[in-house]
């Protein structure tokens, strides 16, 4: 199923640094030369947003997208996006910054 995901870039994580980190095999071998973007989906909430959600203790949703292209972490996303079988996990077939 295709949708498209909006977000701000918390974490990237190069193809090279893969693995620096504790990352599950079947991320890791999804991602073998891609992206990995942790991204907070909805985009850079408000500061009302903010307050809102800490406030109703509602925790700020994270995304994780792999990608071909990576992005700066606070960088604002728009991704056509395809779902994995891993939960909150998609690969992004068209990431625009």
């Amino acid at each position: 199923m295709t949708r498209t995901l909006d977000g701000e870039v918390l974490h990237v994580v190069p193809p090279e640094e893969l693995d620096d980190y504790d990352i599950e095999d079947e991320l890791q071998s999804m991602a073998e030369s891609r992206y990995i973007l942790v991204c907070r989906a909805g985009g850079k909430p408000s500061w009302l947003e903010r307050v809102r959600s800490f406030f109703t203790r509602r925790p700020i949703e994270a995304t994780t997208l792999v990608s071909e292209t990576g992005a700066d972490e606070g960088d604002e996303v728009t991704a056509t996006v395809h779902e994995t079988d891993l939960p909150g996990v998609y690969e992004a077939t068209d990431l625009r910054t």
